[in-house]
C-alpha cells in the first residue's frame, strides 16, 4: 500500500510574467517621450550666437571696397589653395550674344579631356562570343550571362570615368573582338 500523501501547504499564486500580460505602461508614453526629446532640440529658426571674433570679421569685410574684396578673394584662394572655377550662367550659354566672337579669343584653350566613358555601340554577329568574353573582363562584377545581356542590348556603357590610357586599352580590345566603340 501506498503511504498517505501528506498535505502540502498551499503557496500564494504568483502573477504571470510581464510579457504575457501586455504592456505594463499606459499607452501614449512613447509619444510623450518623443515630444519631450524634440522640445529640447534646438530649432534651425533660433538665432545663432556668434563669437565676437566672427562678428568683428564680418564688420571689417562689410567695410571693404569692391577692389579690396577682390584682393581678399584672391588672397583667400591662394592661401586655402582653392582652384579658380569659371561660373557660366545657364541662360547666357543658351543664347549667344553679339560680343561672343571677342570673348572666344580671350578664353584660354580648352584643356584636354582626361576621363572618358567607353560606350559599346555595335557588334559583328560572327564575333559575338569573343565580344561577350571581353566585356566580362572589363566590367567588374559581371558574369557571362550578364555580359551576354549587356552585349545584346546595345548601345551600352562599358566603363565610366576611365583614364585616357585605360579607355584606349578597352576600346582596342573591344574593337579587336568585333565591336564598335565610342569614347565620350
Amino acid at each position: 500500500m501506498l503511504p498517505a500523501a501528506r498535505a502540502l501547504p498551499r503557496l500564494p499564486r504568483r502573477p504571470p510574467p510581464a510579457w504575457r500580460c501586455g504592456p505594463a505602461r499606459p499607452l501614449g508614453t512613447a509619444r510623450e517621450r518623443r515630444s519631450e526629446a524634440l522640445a529640447g532640440a534646438p530649432l534651425d529658426t533660433a538665432a545663432k550666437e556668434y563669437s565676437p571674433k566672427v562678428r568683428q570679421l564680418v564688420r571689417d569685410i562689410a567695410g571693404l571696397t569692391l577692389l579690396e574684396v577682390a584682393d581678399l578673394n584672391a588672397l583667400l584662394k591662394e592661401t586655402l589653395k582653392i582652384p579658380d572655377v569659371a561660373v557660366v550662367p545657364a541662360a547666357a550659354s543658351l543664347q549667344p550674344s553679339p560680343a561672343a566672337p571677342q570673348e572666344e579669343e580671350e578664353l584660354p584653350l580648352k584643356k584636354e579631356k582626361t576621363h572618358f566613358t567607353v560606350r559599346l555601340t555595335e557588334l559583328k554577329p560572327a564575333d559575338k562570343v569573343k565580344l561577350i568574353k571581353e566585356v566580362k573582363n572589363f566590367v567588374p562584377g559581371v558574369n557571362l550571362v550578364q555580359a551576354k545581356k549587356l552585349v545584346e542590348s546595345l548601345p551600352q556603357e562599358i566603363k565610366a570615368n576611365a583614364s585616357k590610357e585605360e579607355a584606349e586599352k578597352i576600346k582596342a580590345a573591344l574593337e579587336a573582338a568585333g565591336g564598335t566603340v565610342v569614347l565620350e
